[in-house]
């Protein structure tokens, strides 16, 4: 069974017993009439879009073949993207990119991360304390025999990377992306 099928396959099972808002948070949230809060996180989080931006905010599933994702991606980001894998620690530029701007999906375009969420985690990839709301799903990973929290893009679907326990205040959360699977976006001057 290709991953594809099993991320839909569960997430209509999780959905039909009512587990879907734990195990795939994110998945749930669009869904929701937005709060205040929500709303003001977006309008933070949207000023760092260029004004140049063309790709879509469209939460809706992008669905390709393997042949169009390979078409579409890197072989290296196809691996992370599609495959689950993960880059050597230290070989993305975007861990030294430093300029204001949105950290999109490699795959589809959607922004995941802004450069205020970005910090110096010196483990080798690209961290971020928090995330754009909405924009990422998480599942458990048993890979590595210890559970982890593995999240992935939630318009493509596309891996990104695991949340540790680890960062710093406020959120105490370490977002750990392959560089790969992520595209920098610079804002424009003001």
């Amino acid at each position: 069974m290709n991953r594809r099928k099993f991320i839909t396959s569960t997430i209509a099972v999780t959905a039909s017993l009512g587990l879907g808002s734990t195990m795939f948070s994110a998945f749930s949230e669009p869904a929701f009439k937005k709060s205040r809060t929500a709303l003001a996180i977006e309008q933070q989080w949207r000023k760092f879009l260029p004004k140049s931006y063309s790709g879509s905010l469209v939460l809706t599933p992008l669905k390709l073949s393997k042949q169009e994702w390979q078409q579409r991606l890197s072989s290296a980001a196809f691996r992370v993207l599609r495959e689950e894998q993960t880059e050597r620690p230290g070989s993305s530029i975007l861990n030294e990119q430093h300029g204001k701007g949105i950290y999109a999906c490699e795959g589809c375009d959607l922004p995941l991360f802004t450069s205020a969420m970005k910090f110096e985690s010196g483990t080798g990839w690209p961290s971020f304390t928090t995330h754009i709301p909405g924009h990422l799903a998480t599942k458990k990973d048993y890979k590595m025999i210890w559970p982890r929290t593995e999240y992935h893009c939630i318009r493509c679907g596309g891996h990104q990377g695991h949340v540790f326990n680890d960062g710093p205040k406020p959120t105490g959360q370490r977002w750990c992306n392959n560089g790969v699977a992520l595209k920098f976006i610079a804002m424009n001057p003001s």
